[in-house]
């Protein structure tokens, strides 16, 4: 059963700072890769952020790299991002999940986490 669990949002102000939780179910963390994704109102998700298990290789969007950092712990099956200077384009619905995901279905994702970010 896929277990995601996010937390850490609220709402910040332009250059300011959020730190994102989320634990997953071993099923899912043992995945080599974990990532954060996102979903703007009236838009797609996107994948911004992911890293292998072994932490050796992480990858980011265009549009957060330099701004935001991926870690994870794995005796505590968390991952966590890590958001500086955060800009008003950031607001959304984050969600952590395996890279690739199982589906698009709502059963193999989180509720997400909400963050907004205003100008």
């Amino acid at each position: 059963q896929v277990q995601l669990v996010e937390s850490g949002g609220g709402l910040v102000q332009a250059g300011g700072s959020l730190r994102l939780s989320c634990v997953a179910s071993a099923s899912i963390f043992s995945r080599d890769r974990m990532g954060w994704y996102r979903q703007a109102p009236g838009k797609q998700r996107e994948l911004v952020a992911h890293m292998t298990r072994s932490g050796v290789l992480t990858n980011y969007a265009d549009a957060v790299k330099g701004r935001f950092t991926i870690s994870r712990d794995n005796t505590a099956n968390t991952v966590y991002l890590q958001m500086n200077n955060l800009k008003p384009e950031d607001t959304a619905v984050y969600y952590c999940n395996q890279v690739p995901p199982l589906g698009p279905d709502s059963q193999y994702w989180g509720k997400g986490t909400l963050v907004t970010v205003s100008s």
